[in-house]
């Protein structure tokens, strides 16, 4: 089910991160590269106005968690990162209204040729489980 979200957002693509993630022992030992996407749904009119930093939230604040996350513990699913990257952004900026998250895995063991395998997941505000 592909949901449409109206306004403006912030967008961050491809995002390349080493991180630890996965089920199988080598992932969680030697690790693999992971490209994440995020849109980051939020008012910006105000900083379209002012042209100032302090009237919008920094993609640099974003890409902060979002290394954090990658970088970070491991998860066993890809679903658990893009829910750890989701309820932090949301969380931590409370103007942002919603959030889609993808995480993808380029170097996967599949029998064929693949771009990536990943997930996409769409939270709004009101969704955030505090944990």
């Amino acid at each position: 089910m592909s949901e449409i979200i109206n306004g403006d957002k912030l967008v961050l693509r491809g995002l390349k991160f080493h991180g630890f993630h996965g089920v199988k022992p080598e992932e969680q030992k030697l690790g693999q590269k992971f490209l994440i996407d995020v849109d980051a749904w939020t008012d910006l009119q105000a900083a379209g106005i002012s042209d100032h930093l302090q009237d919008t939230i920094s993609y640099t604040a974003i890409y902060s968690i979002v290394r954090d996350v990658v970088e970070g513990a491991p998860h066993n699913l890809l679903e658990s990162v893009a829910e750890r990257i989701a309820s932090t952004v949301l969380s931590k900026y409370t103007q942002i209204s919603a959030v889609r998250i993808k995480v993808g895995k380029p170097h996967v063991a599949v029998l064929g040729s693949v771009d990536y395998l990943g997930v996409e997941i769409t939270r709004h505000r009101s969704s955030v489980v505090q944990s």
